[in-house]
């Protein structure tokens, strides 16, 4: 499933071909919202907006749609008339007079007024998005703290999009490890120093990865590693590096499967740590 920066990054794509522009036919698959094409048909863009992985197209009518790409969703942007070549089942097109915004496969889509939008069942449950510009390291490092989210381990509370809205699992593997905690870690068992570096590792590999389109890896490691086949380097410090050498210090990455989702860690500089009672002071 997309993350966070993918999702923003499709909304970038959308947002270059439909803001501002208007709309000259709407189409949608789903009966419930085939009698808003007509109301949208003129209308125009006006933002598109993310909540961790879920997208908000806002029309200048007051609507937004509202669609979650779930695990087979996909947005293509391309010229009037292109249509991208796949298998998937299309479900929204939003023409403008030279471009087309196709939403492919996805199954949770909808329009909502803004007194829909505040009361969406998803929407409601999100917690801070993890590429809001206005979210810092302190207000992240309280919420560790929180008596919600402290007692749960790092591996469970990386995944939970109402603790931060946007992680998912490479970025959890990847933030873990860049902060030396193991998966089983809970906020409580780390110091006030430990969660302030984990606070800031989450949102600058947040903000890595969707300024460099998925790859975690900083500058000097990305440039000191030989190519692939194809041209390509890794892009990670440990996801789906199982079996290969650490970069830091050699051991060898380790995979774990939770609840059928793939987690890496290199033991070595992901020590295990004590559990405590009780949150510290």
């Amino acid at each position: 499933m997309p993350e966070g920066p993918e999702i923003r990054l499709a909304a970038d794509r959308i947002a270059k071909v439909l803001v501002g522009q208007p709309l000259e036919e709407v189409w949608f698959a789903f009966p419930q919202l085939k009698a808003a094409e007509a109301r949208l048909t003129g209308a125009c863009v006006t933002a598109i907006d993310t909540r961790g992985k879920a997208m908000l197209t806002r029309f200048d009518t007051g609507l937004s749609l509202y669609s979650h790409n779930q695990l087979y969703g996909r947005w293509y942007t391309s010229k009037r008339g292109r249509w991208p070549a796949t298998t998937r089942s299309l479900r929204v097109a939003l023409h403008t007079p030279s471009h087309s915004a196709l939403l492919y496969s996805a199954s949770d889509v909808a329009l909502l007024d803004a007194a829909a939008e505040r009361e969406h069942a998803f929407l409601n449950r999100l917690g801070p998005d993890l590429l809001d510009s206005k979210l810092d390291a302190d207000t992240l490092t309280a919420r560790l703290q929180d008596q919600r989210f402290a007692g749960r381990s790092l591996a469970s509370l990386y995944l939970d999009q109402g603790f931060l809205a946007g992680l998912g699992n490479y970025l959890r593997s990847e933030i873990l490890f860049l902060s030396g905690l193991a998966p089983d870690a809970r906020p409580r068992d780390c110091s006030e120093s430990q969660l302030m570096q984990l606070a800031s590792d989450t949102l600058l590999l947040g903000w890595r990865s969707y300024r460099t389109r998925g790859i975690t890896l900083d500058q000097p490691t990305l440039e000191g590693l030989p190519r692939r086949p194809g041209g390509r380097r890794n892009r990670f410090w440990v996801f789906a590096r199982a079996g290969q050498r650490c970069y830091r210090c050699g051991s060898k990455i380790e995979k774990e499967v939770r609840g059928s989702r793939r987690l890496y860690r290199c033991s070595t500089c992901q020590p295990s740590m004590p559990r405590l009672s009780k949150v510290r002071p």
